[in-house]
């Protein structure tokens, strides 16, 4: 129960900080947006419903491969990063996905110095 409490509290304190800086607290998908545009590089442009959900999925691959469930192979000629999946996720609950995800996001931001 400790732990539950100190990564939401964490996870509190991050969204309170994403929130000063863009002028709303932002959901789960949105996180994921952000740190999608993070590793491609550019934020320049809009996106496709596609691509968001591309941005997405490259930031989750990006968090999981901290703790090597995927590896990124290189990118495209648009400069869109591919990765592929090392090993497969373990069986998880909603709930305890969340928390996996949650843990990752807070240790990208603080690798960033967020």
């Amino acid at each position: 129960m400790f732990v539950q409490d100190d990564l939401q509290q964490r996870w509190w304190n991050l969204e309170a900080k994403l929130a000063e800086k863009f002028g709303k607290k932002p959901d789960m998908e949105a996180i994921l947006f952000l740190i999608g545009i993070q590793e491609l590089g550019t934020s320049a442009e809009k996106f496709t419903k596609e691509q968001k959900q591309d941005l997405m999925h490259i930031a989750v691959c990006t968090l999981l491969s901290k703790s090597g469930y995927y590896e990124m192979t290189g990118r495209d000629p648009e400069n869109w990063p591919h990765f592929i999946q090392l090993k497969p996720m373990p069986d998880m609950n909603p709930v305890e996905q969340e928390n996996f995800l949650k843990d990752h996001i807070l240790l990208y931001f603080s690798e960033q110095e967020f």
